[in-house]
């Protein structure tokens, strides 16, 4: 396990740093002309944002654009924006996290008006295990078996622990029609979680520092580590959620003309493939090499009510679903 180790001990260090673009100085236009830009994101597509960029600075419209970049939770980058952090382009796990910055007036109420509905890249939840799966643990409901730990983030912290927990929910519970068996499942399913952690990247080091026999994770995170030859496998349920994450411009950029100009660059075939590359379902449909299997009972967050709906009933820390398993189980909700 040293090279899963080793591979996801550096993307939780890079995660909770700020990184500065090598060519990049203080905040605004330098004297050089060129503009600096902040992108403010969830953890997990670091390494594609890394490769975007290097493909938007070699066009005409990104050729004086440097960047600032910030990689963490999904729910930390969005409280973080809110409280003050300067953000020109911020991405996020769910869309929750972007409506609290339309709530606070940073990002415009149309963003998600778009063909995409402002959604930027898909994925889907899978289930991930040590390599030749030797528990063969491969559907929902091996998970909440006697003797295996499962590892997932906390949900209060972590956007892709949220959609794991709507995923094992959604698939058990028949998309919401039987309430109480999804609720039941999410019960047994994290009394066999030994630790959660802030985020999906920290989920994957602790998985990989040899804690727990399966990850419930991003599809483009396995992949990720399937690509850098690292020894784990995973499965697709037959019914598991699609993954939307969005993405916009802020309302107090500085530098609105240049943040557009990245924004719509990452809808390009260019952008779109480099996502795809790095395990991401495009949203931009013909996208070469973009070939992902089509899990029978694929379901969205719509099908469950909306994320308005959903974070009231499941995420509120003041009570809902995930609130009383948490507290049955002794771990903190706090924000």
């Amino acid at each position: 396990m040293n090279g899963l180790r080793s591979l996801a001990a550096a993307a939780a260090l890079a995660s909770v740093a700020t990184l500065t673009a090598a060519c990049g100085g203080g905040a605004g236009s330098g004297s050089d002309g060129k503009v600096q830009l902040s992108l403010v994101a969830y953890s997990t597509p670091q390494a594609a944002y890394e490769k975007i960029i290097q493909a938007f600075q070699a066009t005409p419209e990104g050729k004086n654009v440097t960047f600032t970049k910030s990689f963490g939770a999904s729910g930390d980058q969005s409280r973080a924006v809110e409280a003050g952090l300067k953000a020109d382009i911020v991405a996020f796990s769910l869309e929750p996290d972007m409506t609290r910055l339309v709530k606070k007036g940073l990002v415009a109420e149309d963003w998600s008006t778009g063909e995409t509905k402002g959604m930027v890249t898909d994925s889907v939840v899978v289930i991930a295990t040590r390599k030749g799966n030797p528990k063969s643990l491969k559907t929902w409901d091996d998970l909440t078996k006697s003797g295996v730990e499962v590892i997932t983030p906390n949900p209060f912290t972590s956007g892709g622990a949220r959609w794991n927990v709507m995923a094992g929910y959604g698939a058990k519970s028949n998309k919401g029609a039987d309430k109480q068996a999804g609720v039941d499942y999410l019960n047994a399913l994290f009394k066999n979680v030994p630790v959660q952690d802030d985020s999906a990247r920290k989920s994957l080091q602790t998985f990989s520092s040899g804690k727990g026999d399966a990850i419930i994770a991003y599809e483009n995170e396995a992949i990720f580590a399937q690509q850098n030859n690292q020894p784990l496998d995973y499965t697709v349920p037959d019914s598991t959620i699609l993954i939307e994450n969005p993405v916009a411009v802020t309302k107090n950029s500085a530098h609105p003309n240049e943040a557009k100009a990245f924004l719509k660059f990452l809808y390009t075939s260019q952008a779109q493939k480099i996502f795809a590359d790095n395990g991401y379902r495009p949203v931009v449909k013909g996208i070469q090499g973009a070939n992902f299997p089509a899990p029978p009972a694929l379901f969205t967050i719509a099908d469950l009510g909306g994320w308005s709906k959903v974070t009231t009933e499941f995420f509120d820390p003041k009570g809902s679903i995930m609130a009383d398993v948490e507290r049955e189980l002794g771990v903190s909700i706090e924000k």
